[in-house]
């Protein structure tokens, strides 16, 4: 097993690049990379980095030319003939060659696009400019090398045996989370902590303790090297990012109030069975669900991302009853800001009136909360969205209004459109 703390301690990066693989990335960015590599590759759009937390100043923390090096070595990696051999070869949710030739010999030539980088008010811009399959790609490397610089400024004057007490600590009290979850009959849930992860080397440990102490209770890991190197299942469906883009480049109210589910439409001519998931929230639950076409009921499931965790799923189970489906044959899967005590209780309420699963993110791979001065190491809600579509604004409203994103006018009228109407806020940890 990796001694992390003596890696950390050599403070040498070339040895322990940040990100080390063009699949160091979630796996629902590759399915859906391939879903827009056919239906919309000259697409051009604009990603962002955002700081939901501002309290915590990036620029002050992270230098830039470490910055720079990282994401300039980023854009030097090219797929191996290891990594391409098994996305080619391997058997995703029960699919053989689940890429398809045409979309493989693009991803094997690609290098992804330059980006723009700048400080304003103590933060960081990053954005990245260019067709949509290149530029969606850097979402998940530029948000783990943004957040594993920020903990290695904090680490780095930390001798070699306090680091290793540190460590200990955190993998305690990791291990006592998997202890809280032997018990749970029936459990079913899966790392999904890549973007927001402490570092690689402690995402891929995770794992490993997951797979020790869960057994086949833990289902696998959205991140595609990773479930390469320990033979595990990549887990992952699709995003919010697909509506937003279809969203944007709707010309009328009526084409924008048809985009989400253009999306799936989409979807499904690729996929079936356990990708056929539902992703709801990004224009309200309530209303999607309300005008959701009747093939829309047959799909497997239903991720719930945002709002009352509980509340979605109830929401789930109601519309499915109300088109005449058997909620015990669904898929509910919960994924927004889980910890072991949310993950029991939802387990306990949901277990046996759906099938239950969870997608268990931040507090899985990056929980240093109370383990250095000032809680200096605690997770920040951090996003790399899309911003734009062929130079036209994306919106977002979600099931909770702290995390709507875009100008303030077109928010309106999403709203209207959509016809969201008074929601409940919630606070935004991760």
């Amino acid at each position: 097993m990796v001694d992390i703390a003596t890696r950390v301690w050599n403070h040498k990066w070339k040895i322990d690049p940040i990100v080390r693989s063009l699949i160091d990335t979630d796996f629902y960015k590759l399915l859906m990379c391939q879903s827009v590599f056919r239906n919309h590759p000259d697409t051009q759009v604009t990603f962002s980095l955002i700081n939901r937390t501002k309290t915590i100043h990036l620029a002050d923390l992270v230098d830039e030319g470490e910055l720079r090096e990282q994401l300039d070595h980023i854009r030097s990696l090219r797929l191996t003939r290891g990594e391409s051999t098994w996305l080619r070869g391997n058997t995703f949710y029960g699919k053989r060659q689940m890429f398809t030739p045409a979309f493989m010999e693009w991803f094997e030539n690609l290098q992804l696009p330059p980006y723009h980088l700048e400080k304003r008010d103590g933060q960081y811009e990053l954005t990245f400019e260019g067709t949509w399959p290149e530029v969606m790609l850097w979402e998940i490397p530029a948000l783990a090398v943004i957040m594993e610089l920020r903990n290695r400024a904090v680490l780095a004057d930390m001798g070699k045996f306090e680091l290793q007490v540190l460590y200990a600590r955190a993998m305690t009290k990791l291990w006592e989370k998997v202890d809280h979850l032997k018990p749970i009959t029936d459990l079913r849930v899966a790392d999904f902590g890549t973007r927001r992860r402490h570092s690689y080397l402690w995402q891929d440990w995770c794992v490993q303790a997951m797979m020790e102490g869960l057994g086949r209770n833990f289902t696998g890991t959205s991140n595609c090297r990773i479930a390469m190197m320990r033979e595990i299942e990549a887990i992952g469906t699709n995003a919010h990012e697909l509506p937003m883009v279809y969203a944007a480049l709707a010309d009328t109210d009526e084409a924008l109030r048809q985009s989400p589910y253009d999306v799936l439409a989409d979807w499904q001519e690729e996929h079936d069975g356990n990708l056929r998931i539902i992703l709801p929230d990004t224009y309200g639950t309530e209303g999607f669900l309300a005008g959701a076409p009747d093939w829309l009921a047959g799909w497997t499931g239903i991720r719930v991302d945002s709002g009352d965790p509980a509340t979605g799923a109830e929401t789930a189970i109601n519309w499915w009853t109300s088109r005449g489906e058997d909620p015990r044959e669904k898929l509910v899967i919960f994924s927004d800001g889980l910890d072991v005590e949310k993950i029991s209780e939802l387990h306990k309420q949901f277990h046996g009136r759906c099938r239950v699963s969870f997608g268990w993110g931040t507090m899985l791979t990056n929980d240093f909360k109370g383990l250095v001065a000032d809680d200096a190491l605690a997770p920040f809600s951090l996003v790399c969205k899309a911003v734009k579509a062929n130079d036209r604004p994306t919106v977002k409203l979600s099931d909770n209004p702290r995390k709507a994103m875009g100008p303030a006018e077109e928010i309106a009228r999403y709203k209207r459109v959509f016809g969201v109407g008074q929601q409940d806020e919630m606070e935004v940890l991760v």
